[in-house]
């Protein structure tokens, strides 16, 4: 049996990125009861363990490229912190445009980027070629590289917040459902769960593409929605260049990472209806890869290793609702639209920052508001893969 807490000051619903960082870091700030809930096997088995890995700058709204200046800095440090390394790689990220609109957007999305200190290179279509060589682009306006963006490891830096969290003091469990939110007076009293009854003064939601599901619970509407996406991974090709970067073909949502030898490659559809669906569609695999192989000419040759669907938690602005919402001590911190795995090392800070000391300040989160969106305050990231 589960020796599940009767009492929390502070039950996180949601074992991610986003709900492993916030435990630790509500505990490293001395809350003493703190109780994080997964309802899979593992931590970090839903959509963070189902993401490609990349970090990056590389946005074009300020909130975003102040969210990953910090957060990306917060995983060079990890092992430092947390015992365990994020396994960060810089190997650089490369838009290429291929559509006049496209360059032009980016043209103020790269001043933006270097007047936050995020000095971002601009190259020219042949510039584009001539730095991957791998690949055929002989459409390529122009593109953006900038080398300290890359990859890491989803497992390790969920694992590494959770086994700190716990040395902390925090109870992390797995195998733990929640079946209702409880309220009293217009705000949050309890936790119902697979387990028992948490009595409780504030949730925190980090379910990620589940977090409307878990606000329904508390009567609360949460303009969040699931969308597949899915990717897959392929044997080695021996003749990719070694520094061959995260190539995004951004017309496309068609992307390329390194992988174990091989390539980690996944196109976004644009027409992928909401749902939770996390099965792999074969026939978009089949465009997807029609699509891949006319970029990347070598994957022609390459064969499957594995194969896998996830799903992104969109919101309409493809930003993230961080902080209060109207029922008094629910929390929410989802939404990130793609982008969460990122930005989860310091999303868990700010919210620490938001119940312990009564605002946030590693960074101003005041735009990423529950009320925006009836408010009409929604900014729009472009920058979406």
């Amino acid at each position: 049996m589960t020796d599940l807490p009767a009492t929390a000051d502070v039950v996180i619903v949601g074992g991610g990125v986003m709900g492993a960082s916030c435990a630790f870091h509500l505990a490293q700030r001395g809350v003493k009861h703190v109780v994080l809930l997964e309802r899979e096997p593992f931590f970090g088995a839903g959509a963070t363990g189902r993401c490609a890995g990349g970090i990056r700058h590389q946005f074009a709204t300020a909130i975003n490229i102040e969210l990953s200046k910090v957060s990306l800095r917060m995983l060079d440090d990890f092992e430092a912190v947390t015992g365990r390394p994020a396994l960060v790689r810089k190997c650089g990220y490369m838009f290429v445009l291929t559509r006049a609109a496209d360059v032009a957007r980016f043209e103020q999305t790269i001043a933006l980027q270097r007047s936050l200190g995020v000095q971002t290179e601009w190259l020219d279509g042949a510039q584009v070629q001539r730095r991957l060589p791998a690949c055929s682009f002989a459409d390529a306006l122009a593109g953006t590289f900038y080398a300290a963006d890359g990859l890491a490891d989803p497992n390790s830096v969920v694992m590494g917040y959770v086994d700190a969290a716990r040395r902390l003091g925090a109870a992390c469990h797995t195998d733990i459902s929640v079946t209702g939110v409880l309220t009293t007076g217009g705000r949050i009293s309890a936790v119902q769960t697979s387990a028992g009854t948490i009595s409780t003064p504030t949730v925190i939601n980090t379910c990620g593409p589940w977090s409307a599901a878990l606000a329904e619970m508390a009567g609360l509407a949460l303009p969040i929605v699931p969308v597949r996406r899915q990717w897959l991974t392929t044997t080695a090709l021996p003749n990719l260049p070694t520094d061959f970067p995260f190539v995004v073909d951004f017309s496309q949502s068609l992307y390329f990472h390194p992988e174990g030898g091989g390539v980690l490659t996944g196109m976004s559809d644009a027409q992928q209806p909401a749902g939770t669906d996390q099965t792999v569609d074969p026939a978009w695999e089949l465009t997807h890869m029609e699509r891949a192989c006319a970029r990347l000419p070598a994957l022609e040759d390459a064969g499957v290793v594995s194969r896998l669907a996830g799903l992104y938690e969109v919101t309409p602005d493809a930003h993230p609702i961080i902080g209060a919402t109207p029922l008094a001590g629910f929390y929410v911190l989802a939404g990130f639209s793609g982008h969460g795995f990122m930005h989860g090392p310091v999303c868990g800070r700010l919210l620490a920052e938001l119940l312990v000391d009564g605002a946030a300040h590693s960074v101003d989160i005041s735009a990423l508001d529950y009320a925006r969106f009836t408010e009409g305050r929604t900014i729009l990231e472009y920058n979406v893969i």
